[in-house]
């Protein structure tokens, strides 16, 4: 008797959506590799010498070992040494996809040189059974992390056997 009502209460927590303001979780199979190639295809591609940058336009596609992100418009921001990239500016749909891990945005910000990405807008994050929801997601690829912010909504899903 006492551990069905146990088996009940966990059924019950594991069901309920958790709310809050901030949550930290893991992202992706195991941390980034920061250092690998990144290699992006698109629709259309403007480059600008000026400024050092490049907009490449529709069906945007990045990836970085096992990492990829989907776009329907990235600017990249060349470092002024040209010696690659400093910032990728995501817009238009994200999909950000890291072993079983995946989130959307509207808008993701990836600082190649810190291994850091920041989404916005609308995120959810999908990991198992968990769906968590807010409005911003900040990723730490060089030791695998996440913090989820503004109004964190987490859903557990409750499998039946």
């Amino acid at each position: 008797m006492i551990r069905s009502i146990w088996v009940s209460l966990v059924l019950a927590l594991v069901a309920a959506p958790v709310v809050g303001q901030s949550t930290q979780v893991a992202f992706g199979a195991a941390p980034q590799d920061t250092g690998l190639p990144v290699e992006l295809t698109a629709d259309a591609l403007r480059v600008n010498q000026t400024d050092g940058t490049a907009v490449f336009d529709g069906n945007v596609a990045i990836s970085q070992g096992e990492m990829q992100l989907m776009a329907g418009a990235v600017l990249v921001i060349y470092r002024a040494s040209a010696d690659g990239i400093a910032r990728l500016e995501a817009s238009k749909g994200i999909t950000l996809r890291s072993g079983p891990d995946q989130a959307t945005a509207e808008t993701a910000i990836y600082d190649i040189d810190s291994g850091q990405i920041d989404l916005s807008g609308s995120v959810v994050f999908s990991q198992g059974p968990v769906t968590i929801s807010a409005q911003a997601m900040t990723i730490r690829l060089t030791d695998g992390t996440a913090e989820l912010s503004g109004g964190v909504k987490t859903t557990l899903s409750g499998g039946q056997d």
